[in-house]
């Protein structure tokens, strides 16, 4: 299969990037739900990831070039089927698709956008709203620089956009990578999007809990 030059191929090429980001982000989301074990919690796992920095940067790399392949080839598929289908199957389109499939790619753009803006602000640490510390072991105060960076009405309420975003790609998104590998058959098919939907579910609840939680001074 011509993975990059075949309409089927770059669709099977998204499928795969987009699964593998699944599961980063479920990894990613148990590492944030440390917080809740307070300071000590998320210092020590942060810690822990610190000694382990080349498998960490690995992965980065990995999902990196998986993120930017993903974006790139939606961009690509997304405006080929605009130039190729006539309008009124594009009308008839509509009647058939959720929200969550029509709004897919600007999902998707938004998801990016801030994946770059997660990396400068808690990565990178370049935003001007974070505090750059270390606690009483010595180790970087990761607790303090979330806790104070959330407790900004904005940069919570981006996160919690953010969050739903990732909500409505997936919901339409993860049933769809099934498909377009050729995992699915009509038994398989709905239970993929009722899994989908239900993992979208933790992940909104999961993220969205954090920056919820520290707005409204219940974690601090």
């Amino acid at each position: 299969m011509r993975l990059f030059s075949d309409s089927i191929g770059r669709k099977a090429v998204m499928a795969v990037t987009g699964l593998l980001m699944v599961l980063f982000v479920v990894g990613h989301l148990l590492g944030n739900l440390t917080i809740f074990a307070g300071q000590e919690g998320i210092n020590a796992y942060a810690s822990k990831l610190h000694e382990l920095a080349p498998v960490v940067w690995g992965t980065r790399l990995v999902m990196a070039i998986a993120v930017v392949l993903h974006l790139v080839l939606a961009v690509q598929i997304t405006v080929e089927n605009s130039a190729a289908k006539p309008e009124k199957y594009a009308v008839s389109n509509l009647l058939r698709t959720t929200f969550a499939g029509r709004t897919m790619i600007w999902t998707g753009v938004l998801i990016g956008a801030f994946v770059v803006w997660h990396l400068l602000q808690f990565t990178f640490r370049v935003t001007p709203d974070v505090v750059v510390g270390f606690d009483r072991s010595d180790r970087f105060d990761v607790f303090t620089m979330v806790v104070t960076s959330f407790e900004k009405t904005a940069i919570a309420l981006l996160y919690v956009a953010a969050v739903v975003s990732l909500f409505l790609h997936l919901t339409h998104g993860i049933q769809s990578a099934f498909q377009t590998l050729g995992l699915s058959n009509a038994f398989l098919l709905p239970r993929y999007g009722v899994a989908g939907k239900v993992l979208s579910g933790i992940f909104l609840i999961g993220f969205a809990s954090i920056p919820v939680v520290i707005l409204f001074g219940i974690l601090k």
